[in-house]
């Protein structure tokens, strides 16, 4: 029997979206034949990049960064809509992948985004591509929104962090979903990862404030909620990047659970919410390889009389 056809649904999640892609590279392992692809969020911009094949690129990209690399990628916002406006990771992003048209993509793409004043999902299937990804990944208070075809348009998963439907016409064997909201595993947010030494915490608002001195105590404090230095007895004082993202993960866990008991893909990979920290892209080796061990782990048992043994 030929590997099946697949519509491939890639859900939101911050850093564990890197997660995506060793579930990409099992999937193409083992002979799948990867169709068509909806994103939301971090699955939006994987999936974009996957469908004009270049994702070994970006792969072999973000497992070079450090955690000051992530600092640097970060363009502070001088308005009153977000932290940041979104564009240099855009701008770095189109250099290294070049532009592209999703019409003109060999794999079928669609990136949900938000349309923040009417209240309601909007799917992104033509035009630029990274400019539906851009919107796709607005993070309300975190990215910029923006204006797209005259629509204020913002991160996907605020509304649908679990794009099932988008794939439920394609002409495909199997519809598989990567949900990043899965099962907590009691892992301390925001990671396992070692502590940010304080020379690491020097050069990173170094780097951050030539921006602007202006800007030097906005800067450093958010510099300071990003990897958190822990406190006497252990414990860990809430601050803006763990509140933002723990708020964003139960609101999108709850909609995605819905999502998936009311239209229900063939298979899905389940991946912990508590894998990593919103911004944790620094760890991309292990979490990519996390992907795709759990991508054998919950789908090789089940998907092995698909194929040829001869």
């Amino acid at each position: 029997m030929n590997p099946p056809s697949v519509s491939l649904v890639l859900g939101s999640g911050g850093a564990r979206g890197l997660a995506h892609i060793g579930v990409i590279e099992w999937l193409e392992k083992r002979g799948f034949d990867i169709r068509c692809i909806a994103g939301t969020s971090m699955g939006a911009l994987v999936g974009g990049i996957y469908a004009t094949g270049r994702l070994g690129v970006y792969s072999d990209w973000v497992r070079a960064l450090q955690r000051v690399d992530v600092l640097r990628l970060l363009d502070l916002s001088l308005s009153r809509h977000a932290l940041f406006k979104g564009e240099r990771i855009i701008g770095v992003l189109r250099e290294m992948i070049g532009e592209h048209d999703i019409g003109d993509l060999p794999v079928t793409f669609t990136a949900v985004a938000t349309d923040i004043e009417r209240q309601r999902e909007v799917w992104l299937n033509r035009g630029p591509l990274f400019d539906a990804i851009r919107a796709s990944i607005a993070v309300p208070m975190v990215f910029s929104p923006v204006r797209l075809n005259g629509r204020l348009l913002v991160d996907g998963g605020v509304v649908n962090p679990m794009p099932i439907a988008p794939a439920l016409n394609d002409d495909t064997d199997l519809i598989i979903a990567v949900n990043l909201g899965g099962h907590a595993q009691g892992r301390e947010q925001p990671g396992v990862s070692a502590p940010i030494t304080s020379d690491e915490r020097a050069r990173a608002q170094s780097s951050a404030c030539s921006e602007g001195s202006v800007l030097a105590a906005r800067i450093r404090g958010f510099i300071d909620s990003l990897w958190p230095e822990d406190e006497p007895g252990g414990a860990q004082s809430p601050d803006l990047v763990m509140l933002m993202s723990r708020s964003m993960d139960c609101m999108q866990t709850t909609i995605t659970r819905l999502r998936l008991a009311a239209t229900s893909p063939d298979l899905v990979v389940e991946i912990p919410r508590d894998l990593c920290g919103f911004f944790e892209f620094y760890r991309a080796h292990e979490l990519i390889e996390f992907g795709r061990a759990e991508a054998e782990r919950q789908l090789g048992p089940v998907v092995g009389h698909w194929f040829d043994t001869g």
